[in-house]
């Protein structure tokens, strides 16, 4: 069996092209961080693509090697952490198939995620059945690894919640965990999954560039809204978008002060977030809500704080940009370990379930 002297933690993103500071915050400053302390697995998760791409076969690929060029620039090391691409590991769609029979397929429609997905993408009933399949993926993603922790962002909590879910009924029926177990306690009752937990970021939503939606509300970071700032951006389009940012007209109008509301204001919410002179930050914030200084040398400050934070991503995606096979070698390297621990996973998976008739061995070359 593979053996690691840290826990082991499994994360990772679908690709649909470059990452922005919303992936930033939300985890992948998370992982830059955990890649000392735990056994790492960062899963580029190509298949769950094809749930809305099936007909961009080639957007996907190439969505692939970007996000491997995102991560190699922010500063993951594929000598200390693990990056992957799902597709070459066969032992998720394996587990995908078995774990499809312990969970009720309205147990599937009710994930609030999905049924967000659903809604925002306007797929309405024209969804490929891989769609909700993609939910239980999702679960097979997260166990064929068998990590202690997730980290993720606050919108993936409920496929967390059901890969909890499928876990415990595995190790309850395959491995006879009695189902009083404390969820802690699992795999030294004789469980083989862990009950995983979750791991936020510091910011568990970052909002977009742009206006609240309907609801008063501001929305999320997306490529999809066209609301997003990527780490890939050079510093003059991240001068442009900043100096395009949605902010709060009401500032502008009000007689009273205590009319305004910084926190519906993009603008602050990314100081907040990024800028590190918080000093600053609550000086420059109050004089804002009193109508003392204005957005745009609010935003020329923003624009400072945010090119810091990129600028030496900017340089190693570079460096990555014209090395190509140096993120090929990083990727099958990575491919390499994670179908050692899958594949070891599948096998004491068909074990538990009786299912294991013929050794087999995998090879990446």
């Amino acid at each position: 069996m593979t053996t690691s002297a840290n826990q082991r933690i499994l994360t990772g993103d679908t690709p649909t092209g470059k990452l922005h500071l919303g992936h930033y915050v939300g985890s992948v400053e998370n992982r830059l961080a955990l890649q000392d302390q735990y056994d790492c697995y960062f899963i580029i998760a190509n298949k769950h693509a094809f749930t809305t791409r099936a007909d961009r076969p080639a957007d996907i690929r190439q969505s692939v090697i970007e996000i491997a060029t995102d991560y190699l620039a922010c500063g993951i090391d594929p000598n200390r952490s693990t990056m992957f691409i799902q597709s070459e590991v066969p032992a998720i769609d394996e587990l995908t198939f078995f774990f499809a029979m312990l969970i009720p397929f309205n147990r599937v429609m009710r994930n609030p995620t999905l049924k967000d997905e659903i809604r925002d993408k306007e797929l309405g009933d024209n969804y490929p059945f891989g769609f909700p399949m993609y939910a239980v993926g999702q679960c097979a993603d997260i166990l064929a690894f068998r990590p202690e922790l997730v980290p993720v962002g606050e919108d993936q909590l409920p496929h967390l919640e059901m890969t909890r879910e499928v876990a415990r009924r595995f190790d309850q029926i395959y491995c006879g965990v009695d189902p009083q177990t404390e969820d802690k306690n699992y795999v030294s009752a004789g469980g083989l999954f862990p009950v995983i937990q979750p791991k936020l970021g510091r910011v568990k939503r970052l909002v977009g560039l742009g206006a609240p939606g309907p609801d008063g509300n501001l929305l999320k970071m997306s490529k999809s809204l066209n609301n997003a700032i990527f780490l890939s951006d050079d510093a003059d389009t991240v001068q442009k978008k900043v100096m395009g940012m949605y902010t709060d007209p009401k500032r502008l109008r009000a007689t009273d002060p205590g009319e305004t509301d910084p926190s519906k204001n993009p603008l602050w919410a990314f100081h907040e977030t990024f800028n590190p002179e918080t000093a600053w930050v609550d000086e420059h914030r109050d004089m804002y809500k009193n109508g003392k200084v204005g957005d745009v040398a609010v935003k020329k400050k923003l624009i400072e704080v945010l090119n810091t934070l990129i600028e030496p991503i900017r340089n190693r995606r570079r460096h990555y940009e014209q090395r190509p096979d140096e993120v090929l070698d990083a990727l099958r390297i990575g491919t390499k370990r994670a179908n050692a621990v899958a594949e070891e996973t599948v096998q004491l998976a068909k074990q538990a379930m009786k299912q294991d008739y013929f050794p087999r061995e995998l090879i990446i070359r």
